[in-house]
C-alpha cells in the first residue's frame, strides 16, 4: 500500500486553516490502496494557528519550525521530517474535491517516468473557469515567461472541458503539486534561496534535466483562493519573480543558450520596469532594479549551483517570445498558441 502525505505549509493562516481544511479532511480518506495522512508544518506563525489545530484538530500531525523559512525553504525542512511514498504539496487556500488524489498517483503509477503531477486547478470563487496559478499544467516560453493551459498573463480562460486531456507539462503548480517522495530529495528538493516564487518551475525544469517526466491530471479537480499569502500585486512578489526567475534560467539553460536569453531577458525586463514607471507604479519600478541588483550578486553562488546540475534541452518550450504573441498576434488562450512547442 501506497502512502501519501499531504502536507499543508502554514504561515499565520488560522483564517485559512478554518475554512478549508474541513474539505481537505473529508476528502482525503485512506482506501485499500492508499494511505493517506494530513500534516500540518507551521513556517514560525505569530498568529493562534498551532492553538487553533491542536484544539480542533488532533488527528491532523503538526510540524513546527522555528520561523517563517518562506515557501522553499519551508517545504525542504518538513519534508525531511515526513516519511512517504508520494509529497502532495497544498497549499492552506484549497478546497478539495471528492477523489481528488486516487486517480493522480494512479496516473503516477501507471507512468514510472511521472515524478510530479498536478490535478486540474480551477478558481474558487468562480467555479467555471481556471485558476491563475496551475489551471491545466504550466509552460515556459524560450525567455523563461510562464503561463498555464487556461491562463496566459492576466487572463483566464473558462473551463469547457478544453484541457482535459492527459498530458505531459513543463511544470505542475506549488499549489497542489503531487511528487514521489524519493524524487523530491533527489533532486534537493526546492531551491530554498527562492524563498517563494517560481520555485517549482525550477524544480520541475532540474526533474526534466534528470530525464523525469511532469504530467497533469484532469480527472482531479480541486479549486485555489490564490494570494493566500501575498496578495497578487505587490512590489515584493514582484522583486521575487524577477529575481528567481533570472536564478531559473542561469542555472537550468544549456550553455548554447544561457548567454542569448539572458541578455535579451535582461533588455525585457528593463522595458517592463519602465512600463511599471509610466503607469505609476514605482514601487513595481523599484522592485524589477532591486531584483537585478539580488540577482548580480548571487552570481557566485548560482555559477557554484549550476555546475552541480545537469542542462539539457526539453520538450514542452515554447519557442517564441510570448508576449509578442500575445500583444501582437492576439493569443489570449492557449490553444490559440499552434505548435512552437519543443519536443
Amino acid at each position: 500500500m501506497k502512502h501519501v502525505a499531504v502536507v499543508i505549509l502554514n504561515w499565520n493562516g488560522r483564517s485559512m486553516m478554518e475554512r478549508f481544511l474541513p474539505s481537505v479532511l473529508e476528502h482525503s480518506q485512506s482506501d485499500k490502496n492508499l494511505k493517506v495522512s494530513v500534516v500540518v508544518a507551521d513556517n514560525g506563525s505569530t498568529d493562534d494557528s498551532i492553538a487553533f489545530m491542536r484544539d480542533h484538530y488532533p488527528q491532523v500531525s503538526l510540524i513546527l519550525l522555528d520561523k517563517n523559512y518562506g515557501f522553499a525553504e519551508g517545504y525542504n525542512r518538513a519534508l525531511k521530517q515526513v516519511e512517504a511514498d508520494y509529497y502532495v504539496l497544498l497549499n492552506s487556500d484549497v478546497e478539495c474535491t471528492p477523489n481528488w488524489i486516487q486517480p493522480v498517483v494512479g496516473m503516477m503509477e501507471r507512468n514510472p517516468q511521472v515524478a510530479i503531477a498536478q490535478p486540474k486547478l480551477r478558481m474558487y470563487d468562480q467555479k467555471d473557469s481556471f485558476e491563475y496559478a496551475g489551471g491545466a499544467g504550466g509552460f515556459i516560453d524560450c525567455y523563461g515567461y510562464p503561463f498555464c493551459r487556461g491562463r496566459l498573463f492576466g487572463i483566464l480562460e473558462k473551463d469547457n472541458g478544453q484541457y482535459d486531456d492527459e498530458r505531459n507539462v513543463f511544470w505542475a503548480t506549488g499549489a497542489a503539486m503531487f511528487v514521489k517522495a524519493p524524487v523530491f530529495h533527489e533532486l534537493g528538493g526546492l531551491d530554498g534561496d527562492f524563498f517563494a516564487h517560481m520555485e517549482e518551475i525550477d524544480f520541475c525544469w532540474r526533474a526534466h534535466n534528470n530525464g523525469y517526466v511532469v504530467r497533469y491530471c484532469p480527472d482531479s479537480v480541486l479549486y485555489h483562493v490564490g494570494g493566500g499569502t501575498l496578495p497578487k500585486s505587490s512590489p515584493f512578489k514582484t522583486r521575487l519573480n524577477f529575481r528567481n526567475n533570472l536564478s531559473m534560467l542561469y542555472k537550468n539553460l544549456p550553455d548554447d543558450r544561457l548567454g542569448r536569453v539572458l541578455r535579451r531577458r535582461m533588455v525585457l525586463d528593463g522595458v517592463a520596469a519602465f512600463k511599471f514607471l509610466l503607469q505609476g507604479h514605482l514601487g513595481e519600478f523599484k522592485a524589477v532594479r532591486a531584483a537585478h541588483k539580488e540577482y548580480r550578486a548571487l552570481l557566485p553562488q548560482l555559477k557554484e549551483k549550476r555546475a552541480t546540475l545537469k542542462q539539457s534541452a526539453v520538450a514542452g518550450v515554447y519557442q517564441r517570445l510570448l508576449l509578442t504573441d500575445y500583444y501582437l498576434r492576439g493569443c489570449k488562450t492557449f490553444s490559440s498558441l499552434k505548435g512552437c512547442f519543443s519536443k
